[in-house]
């Protein structure tokens, strides 16, 4: 198409329609409530994300912020702990506190809510539409009766209402349920906005990209070239000093059941009929309903324990005595479908590691052995955090005389390749699509249905009376000494340089 035939038909070379349009978006006269403002997930994440989106003129004309917490405090404690964590030029800082301001108020009442009413219409004065956002950076143990009391108290019948809920969806299959059962019964599906963090994350959304814009990449993912995939998270710190909260979830919960299997569901899915969002999900929730249930032999769990200076998880005070709640989890689930049958997806998760790392590697089978000996196997490495990339490992002819093979990369380092350009953090990016209306990026109620049918099982026998002993392993390490064991039954060939 002509540069003139581009302008006329209103395309962009590279453009995708169907996620750029959105439904209904707030584009003015809008109030964004954040409950829980006091709370840690406010202060590091919600506030700078909305304060990153302010600065950049990205948030709706005329937009204001309201704090809402039980919590008493003054507009000027409330002002220091919005911005505690917030970096950008003090002016912007100053105009970001003048749209914001707070209220105090319990959960479980009408009365705080009323109040929180009346601060609200004070703000909108005669506007014609009122908008109102809702962001629940809250404990799960409250989302429930919040999620009623503002449905009850503080919904908009003059404009459009949006409520964006953090994870955990429950514990369990069961409990999750009920907890969607409630929330569905007094928010719509269209106003739900379920947040999963990595989804913001800008590989993550790179995958769609990646499997479906290059024909070389989509038709090589498949069984007949593709030996295993692993998708791993590490980080480098134990649980320092929040293992109470975490022995309650653990390591499958907090980061497998959500987080990973979100990742695996983009990577592993069919082509959608449009990057829509409903038709993302619906491939997303077929490819899941292909995975059946964990099976305990598929499972490896660890602890990490007291390594030099740094204590073990038992020697965090927080943490129950005697606890085998694993801190690691490797595990394997198999898609049962045309596409992948027999391939084994390796999810690895796990604390106090020797590096933070959060990446996908697809490792492909072995290249025939007739005229080579013992060449490496290719592998497409996605590396979501830190310094995203993308980079494949093939290998070449090593220069010179001699005839030799040696392994190389092709590399897209994001920081490289893209030096003047600002890659947006999730929580910003997730925001943002809220706004628009736009759910592509959001956990749909049967997504979060079919993700705890595959874990609940496993999660019911690591809680149970016959709990396994984890594994364990040295702070700092790279996991429970069987991990290459593990991983190698699987298919996995663990190069040199790893």
């Amino acid at each position: 198409m002509s540069e003139d035939n581009r302008k006329r038909s209103g395309s962009v070379a590279g453009s995708i329609p169907s996620m750029e349009t959105s439904g209904d978006s707030l584009k003015d006269e809008t109030v964004v409530v954040v409950l829980g403002a006091s709370g840690d997930l406010a202060k590091k994440k919600t506030f700078p994300a909305l304060f990153a989106l302010f600065a950049q003129g990205l948030l709706p004309k005329d937009v204001h912020i309201v704090g809402y917490a039980r919590t008493k405090m003054d507009e000027q404690d409330f002002y220091k702990r919005e911005t505690q964590y917030i970096k950008g030029d003090e002016s912007k800082i100053e105009e970001f506190k003048k749209i914001s301001s707070y209220i105090s108020g319990q959960y479980d009442g009408d009365e705080g809510f009323q109040e929180l009413l009346k601060h609200l219409e004070k703000i909108e004065g005669d506007r014609k539409s009122k908008n109102r956002v809702f962001y629940m950076a809250l404990p799960p143990s409250v989302f429930t009766t919040v999620a009623k009391g503002l449905k009850k108290n503080v919904y908009s019948e003059s404009g459009i209402n949006r409520i964006i809920v953090e994870k955990p969806f429950g514990k369990d299959l069961e409990s999750c349920r009920e907890m969607m059962s409630e929330l569905k019964a007094q928010w719509a599906e269209n106003e739900t906005y379920r947040i999963d963090h990595y989804l913001g994350k800008e590989m993550v959304k790179n995958l769609l990209i990646l499997r479906f814009g290059n024909v070389f990449l989509d038709a090589a993912f498949n069984k007949n070239f593709v030996s295993n995939v692993q998708i791993t998270f590490k980080e480098p710190f134990g649980t320092e000093g929040r293992g109470g909260y975490f022995d309650e979830f653990g390591i499958i919960r907090d980061v497998c059941q959500n987080h990973l299997l979100q990742t695996l569901s983009i990577l592993a899915m069919e082509r959608p009929i449009s990057f829509s969002a409903e038709d993302i999900r619906d491939e997303k929730v077929k490819v899941l309903r292909s995975i059946p249930p964990i099976v305990q032999k598929d499972v490896l769990l660890g602890q990490y324990v007291a390594e030099g200076d740094k204590p073990g998880y038992l020697d965090d005070e927080t943490v129950p005595k005697g606890s085998v709640c694993p801190t690691f989890a490797a595990m394997t689930l198999w898609v049962n479908n045309p596409r992948w049958e027999g391939v084994p997806f390796i999810m690895k998760a796990g604390k106090a590691l020797n590096e933070s790392k959060v990446e996908i590697r697809v490792q492909f089978k072995d290249a025939l052995q007739g005229i080579f000996t013992d060449i490496p196997r290719n592998e497409l490495v996605m590396r979501i955090q830190p310094s995203e990339a993308v980079y494949l490992k093939m290998n070449a002819k090593l220069p010179g005389f001699a005839t030799r093979a040696v392994p190389t990369e092709l590399d897209l380092t994001y920081k490289k390749r893209f030096v003047d350009t600002n890659i947006p953090q999730a929580y910003e990016a997730l925001i943002l699509d809220a706004f628009k209306g736009d759910h592509s990026n959001f956990v749909r109620d049967d997504e979060l249905d079919v993700a705890w049918k595959i874990f609940t099982p496993i999660l019911h026998w690591i809680d149970g009376k016959d709990a396994p002993k984890p594994e364990p392993y040295p702070y700092g390490s790279r996991g429970p000494k069987q991990i290459d064991e593990f991983t190698s039954k699987y298919g996995y060939k663990r190069s040199p340089q790893e």
